[in-house]
């Protein structure tokens, strides 16, 4: 679906109980939420706006990407990154416990064509919306091929989960894991061509990559991760200076092909 067409989908304030919270990492935890009713609608690249209870310092929402929808059990998995009162106290929660989620928000990525090829770009905690993707586009007869980045072998997150849907390349800075260097160094971007680009992870990373992929003609689509408050455009505060003036990324976005925005310049 495009990602135009996204913004149409109801949104529902459910309660989710939690049903298993795993640690990725020393600060990564992947939490399952289910619920006794099916879960609404979600597509690759929206997002849960998760009340944070038991928090006295933590007054809003924290935006979490939809890192995947397992229709058969009924799951919907958060990947929680904690680095805050909010996201800790969500990456300390119980099985047992509910979380009261806003969902889905924003819009997701556009769906290649089986003949596209495509290249799904994540560092550290950025991999999440892509696994979902990944998931998707395979369900849909076009197989993917991930690169994953991140600081140290640790931080390189879900790469088992990722090999079920398509090809995994790593690069780590430290040189741990996979190749030495940052993504946009990995030598698939010099030996194999790809029809489209979709990346999500921090800033200097996706614009970097969204300049290798204008270099070279390639299409390509970014999920921003700028502070998001309330979800739904009102509050402002998660503005991003475009072609088309001042977006709300959780209203317009959080994906954006590149040609929108000012990182080019």
């Amino acid at each position: 679906m495009p990602a135009a067409q996204t913004d149409m989908m109801k949104k529902y304030v459910i309660d989710l109980e939690v049903k298993s919270v795993a640690a990725l990492s020393d600060r990564h935890a992947l939490l399952k939420l289910t619920s006794d009713r099916p879960l609404p609608a979600m597509l690759p690249g929206q997002f849960v706006e998760v009340r944070v209870d038991n928090s006295p310092s933590t007054f809003l929402r924290r935006p979490i990407s939809i890192n995947f929808v397992d229709r058969d059990s009924n799951e919907l998995w958060l990947l929680v990154a904690a680095i805050g009162d909010g996201t800790r106290t969500l990456a300390a929660a119980k099985p047992g416990s509910v979380l009261n989620c806003v969902l889905p928000l924003g819009n997701g990525f556009t769906m290649p064509t089986r003949s596209e090829r495509t290249l799904l770009v994540g560092g550290g905690v950025g991999v999440a919306p892509l696994l979902y993707m990944g998931a998707e586009m395979l369900r849909g007869g076009c197989e993917p091929t991930f690169l994953l980045g991140g600081r140290r072998a640790q931080d390189v997150l879900e790469a088992d989960l990722f090999g079920r849907y398509g090809r995994v390349l790593v690069t780590t800075e430290d040189g741990s894991l996979g190749e030495r260097g940052f993504v946009t160094n990995h030598s698939v971007l010099s030996s194999e061509r790809f029809d489209r680009i979709l990346t999500c992870g921090p800033k200097p990373m996706m614009v970097a990559v969204a300049r290798y992929a204008s270099a070279n003609g390639i299409e390509c689509e970014a999920s921003l991760e700028n502070m998001m408050a309330c979800g739904l455009g009102a509050c402002l505060c998660c503005v991003e200076k475009t072609v088309e003036g001042n977006l709300c990324v959780c209203k317009d976005g959080p994906v954006f092909n590149i040609k929108k925005l000012l990182w080019q310049i």
